[in-house]
């Protein structure tokens, strides 16, 4: 059976069951987390721990970047010229598209690693 890579699997990762992909799921999750989280042993040792790690931070980024949006007009509206305004929320949108599919590529990740086996649908 060909390994099955499902809408939304990270490019980097190869499909889940293929050789090796733990390794590039592991090196994905670190790279979706802080520099500083490569420190702790447990998350090199258990990519399990780690996808849940990294699910956490990136559901914080959405957060975060949901919270900008929503106060980038307010707090800038007469401070910076209009077009540097919509710029910003601008970015915020581009940012919030880049995590939603990096929180799903994460999720994908961690079912994975829990054993989930992912079929093509016609």
């Amino acid at each position: 059976m060909t390994a099955f890579r499902p809408p939304g699997w990270p490019d980097t990762v190869r499909p889940p069951g293929a050789e090796g992909w733990e390794e590039g799921a592991v090196a994905f999750l670190f790279d979706c987390c802080p520099a500083d989280f490569r420190a702790y042993p447990v998350l090199r040792r258990h990519p399990l721990v780690l996808a849940r790690f990294a699910a956490h931070f990136v559901e914080g980024q959405c957060r975060a970047s949901q919270e900008g949006l929503a106060g980038i007009r307010a707090g800038l509206q007469g401070k910076v010229p209009a077009p540097a305004v919509e710029q910003a929320a601008q970015a915020w949108l581009e940012q919030a598209a880049r995590l939603a599919r990096t929180k799903r590529a994460v999720g994908l990740v961690d079912d994975a690693l829990q054993g989930e086996v992912f079929h093509a649908r016609l």
